[in-house]
């Protein structure tokens, strides 16, 4: 049996059986169906990783991805978090699409013997690519952001565009944890060009407006890339503004999971349970990575 179509009563845009929402305005015209997304849990014992749609989004527009990497001796965790842009069309299928085509390539690449800035860089041109394929008309382009970790045995490498982030959560009290990435926001970048302080940049109405994304629309897809070596345990967390728009502070988030090196799938619970019953307004994904990484037996 093929997918319904409905028409909202509310604004007349037509509603898909399979969603029950009306993309227009949100309104319920049908009991929502569950959806394989809704809720995506990864588990390689060495690294944990949840996806879950939320507590208002009728779909999860979010999307990860984990795989374990090998290069000779050498064991990785290679990740990405994609969270698709709402007012774009389609941004599940796009934020999906990168997750998918980033952590493919980044893996290729690091088993192949490269750096893993370059391995980033290339994931990166490569999910741009990706997504931008997905478009078929200057009205229909697909767009997400990406955040991505590869996470070496001695060292950790995140690249991103957008508003997803990357943190470091120590696990030593002597250390200190700290957000790793920058927002690509109009208030960031018209600050950090010079062009106006933080507090008239504060001001602007779109001071929050993403200038970096992946899609067909993006002018930029030049990923900015922050490598370094930790020196001592603790844990890496890449996630989507589902999660930071509650805690935003590093210290927050390590003292909600103090045993994220040791448990990453029990932390990975923890942050995306902290973000629903904080009213999980959006679509939340968490992917936490022990350092130093112990990668991924293969069989």
């Amino acid at each position: 049996m093929g997918v319904g179509v409905l028409t909202c009563p509310s604004c007349e845009i037509l509603v898909h059986e399979d969603d029950g929402f009306c993309e227009g305005c949100g309104y319920q015209l049908l009991p929502r169906r569950s959806q394989p997304r809704d809720h995506v849990e990864v588990d390689l014992g060495s690294v944990g990783g949840i996806t879950n749609r939320g507590l208002h989004h009728y779909r999860n527009e979010d999307a990860l991805g984990v795989v374990g990497y090998t290069f000779g001796f050498r064991r990785g965790i290679a990740a990405v978090v994609c969270d698709g842009i709402s007012n774009s069309p389609r941004p599940d299928v796009a934020a999906q699409t990168a997750a998918d085509v980033g952590s493919e390539v980044l893996v290729q690449h690091l088993e192949a013997g490269f750096r893993p800035d370059f391995a980033t860089q290339a994931a990166v041109a490569s999910a741009g690519r990706a997504v931008a394929a997905l478009a078929t008309s200057a009205d229909d382009a697909p767009a997400c952001t990406y955040v991505s970790a590869v996470v070496a045995p001695d060292s950790v490498t995140v690249g991103w565009l957008g508003d997803s982030r990357a943190y470091w959560l120590a696990t030593n009290e002597s250390a200190r944890s700290m957000v790793l990435t920058e927002d690509d926001t109009l208030l960031n970048h018209l600050s950090e060009s010079g062009e106006m302080t933080r507090e008239e940049a504060q001001r602007q109405p779109q001071a929050g407006a993403l200038v970096k994304w992946l899609g067909a629309d993006a002018t930029d897809i030049q990923p900015r890339i922050v490598s370094f070596g930790p020196g001592t345990p603790g844990a890496v967390l890449i996630c989507s503004d589902g999660l930071w728009n509650y805690l935003p502070q590093a210290e927050t988030l390590a003292a909600a999971v103090p045993d994220a090196a040791k448990a990453p799938m029990a932390a990975a619970r923890t942050l995306v349970n902290i973000a629903l019953d904080a009213g999980g307004h959006d679509n939340v994904t968490v992917v936490v990575i022990p350092f130093p990484s112990e990668g991924v037996h293969r069989r």
